[in-house]
């Protein structure tokens, strides 16, 4: 137990100094943002890019349809797949959330998978259940060790320059290592059910905005609409078209975040022809209306 708490105080330690504020501040590594909360947040619809998350302190659940997905000091995240889920924020002022996000670059995952060929990691076959694309896993020393030095070389822009690049893929081939490692290289692997919908969530997520139908994504996967629908339903835990929707909302709430986008040009860049069937999306979904969750979260930004 004393060898757990000194390794999550060691990250402690080197994450606080790096932090500007609450939200993610991004470091010199486009790859690594530091985030950081230091108020609890019950359950909110969001979304992760492809990525690993690294909690030092604090606590994070998520809820990916019938799933609850714990993780916070001795685990890490690892999201494969831009899903919307819910998620519930345990911190305080005494205690704030601190943690280390790492973005999956495809191209980085990519050579990996091919150096390492089939030694860790191994992928299940076509006949085997599919992979599951966010999940917490267990902090190993081998991804304690790789964070800390990425983390380390964080606080030196000369070490950052030289090294930052191998520090990152020190946690991602740490990651492909751990129980995710199937998930990881059926990202790049292109062979099952799961690479088909990997590919159509891709498509989804790139051109959101886009008018689409579930017949011609099934069309994209090569498979009948039945199939797709529930091979989909089943990785993602919502239809396609739910999906679509939530993604929708999560980008224009992203929008209406930023001063220069109002509520008919959120709902417009995202894909509805109705503003106001937009508004009742969006509170059906937030609890808020659009206009009011602009409202309190720039107020909140000021305070």
């Amino acid at each position: 137990m004393h060898a757990a708490s000194s390794r999550t105080d060691s990250l402690i330690e080197l994450m606080a100094p790096l932090i500007e504020g609450d939200g993610y501040t991004p470091t010199r590594l486009s790859a690594v943002s530091l985030m950081a909360m230091h108020r609890p947040s019950g359950r909110t619809p969001m979304i992760y890019e492809p990525s690993l998350i690294i909690v030092a302190q604090g606590y994070k659940i998520g809820y990916l349809g019938d799933r609850e997905i714990h993780y916070g000091p001795g685990q890490y995240l690892v999201q494969t797949l831009p899903l919307p889920f819910e998620c519930e924020t345990h911190a305080s002022p005494e205690a704030p959330l601190l943690g280390v996000a790492v973005h999956l670059d495809p191209a980085l995952l990519g050579e990996l998978v091919t150096t390492i060929g089939d030694g860790i990691g191994q992928g299940s076959g076509e006949g085997e259940a599919s992979p599951v694309p966010m999940a917490s896993v267990s902090m190993t020393d081998g991804m304690q060790g790789a964070v800390e030095r990425l983390l380390r070389s964080l606080h030196d822009p000369a070490e950052t320059a030289a090294m930052g690049a191998s520090r990152v893929r020190d946690v991602v081939f740490e990651a492909l290592r751990g129980e995710q490692g199937p998930a990881l290289r059926a990202l790049v692997l292109h062979q099952g059910h799961y690479s088909r919908i990997v590919q159509v969530l891709s498509r989804l997520h790139a051109r959101y905005a886009e008018d689409v139908s579930v017949e011609a994504l099934a069309r994209q996967a090569n498979m009948s609409p039945s199939t797709f629908h529930q091979h989909f339903r089943d990785i993602v835990q919502a239809s396609p078209l739910q999906y679509l929707k939530q993604l929708r909302l999560l980008k224009a709430q992203q929008l209406l975040a930023q001063k220069t986008c109002n509520v008919n040009q959120a709902a417009s860049a995202v894909g509805y022809r109705s503003a106001s069937q937009f508004s009742r999306d969006y509170k059906r979904y937030f609890g808020t209306s659009p206009l009011q969750h602009r409202q309190e979260e720039r107020a909140w930004r000021v305070s």
